[in-house]
């Protein structure tokens, strides 16, 4: 064979190939044979990309109102918050109306016995001071001897005495009831002698004072232009709470 006929061979076989490769499954046209079986399916590919968010639903009708729930257990107490600022100051008040003058109450009083009196006092009863030096609240009461009480408080009383003619002994009373005793003996002296007591009390409105011989024998008062006899009493402080008014 010619290298002629080698080189057209070699070049036929080149055309044959490339006419192979222009269609898979296909046969030239110019062959014309039966379609082959069908091949064996695949593998499966690696998966594709995440597909486009889909469009928004339409919105559905609103569901019925559920039942309500039972009450929750309460919780725990919180912790305390940090103080506040300082408020303001607020605006100032107006000026109230003017009070009443605080006056302190008082209660005094002194009497002493008539000079030369003829009759001694009588037993069991109150010593009569008829001869009032001092009255002012008008608490002490002449005619029966007897101090009586308007403001209460600490009172202090005092009975200064002369002694003469005989043996004195004598009783402060609180509403009948002896609260102090005093007691001097006359011994035919040629001039008077003298006896004084007193005694504090707390009283109340109402509560009488006064002073009283226990027995006739022993009423030995006297009073004379040299010598007296005198019953006095004051209030020491009072027991008023509601106002320190009195009039």
């Amino acid at each position: 064979m010619s290298s002629f006929h080698i080189y057209f061979f070699v070049i036929f076989l080149m055309l044959a190939g490339v006419s192979y490769h222009i269609e898979d499954n296909q046969i030239p046209s110019l062959c014309s044979g039966q379609p082959g079986m069908p091949g064996s399916p695949g593998i499966h590919g690696s998966p594709g990309l995440p597909g486009r968010d889909g469009r928004d639903g339409r919105d559905a009708a609103p569901g019925e109102k559920g039942e309500k729930g039972q009450t929750g257990e309460s919780g725990m107490s919180g912790e305390r918050g940090d103080r506040g600022d300082q408020g303001l100051p607020g605006e100032k008040g107006e000026k109230g109306e003017a009070g009443e003058c605080a006056v302190a109450p008082k209660s005094a009083f002194s009497a002493k016995l008539s000079e030369n009196r003829s009759l001694p006092p009588s037993a069991n009863e109150a010593v009569r001071f008829d001869v009032v030096l001092l009255n002012e609240q008008g608490h002490y009461d002449a005619e029966t001897g007897r101090f009586t009480c308007r403001v209460p408080g600490v009172y202090y009383f005092a009975i200064h005495a002369t002694v003469y003619r005989a043996s004195l002994q004598f009783d402060i009373l609180k509403n009948s009831q002896i609260v102090a005793s005093y007691f001097q003996f006359y011994g035919n002296w040629p001039k008077p002698s003298s006896l004084s007591g007193g005694s504090l009390l707390h009283l109340v409105p109402g509560d009488q004072v006064w002073v009283q011989v226990g027995l006739s024998e022993y009423s030995g008062f006297y009073s004379s232009q040299k010598t007296d006899s005198t019953f006095s009493g004051f209030l020491v402080y009072s027991d008023w709470k509601n106002s320190a008014v009195f009039a």
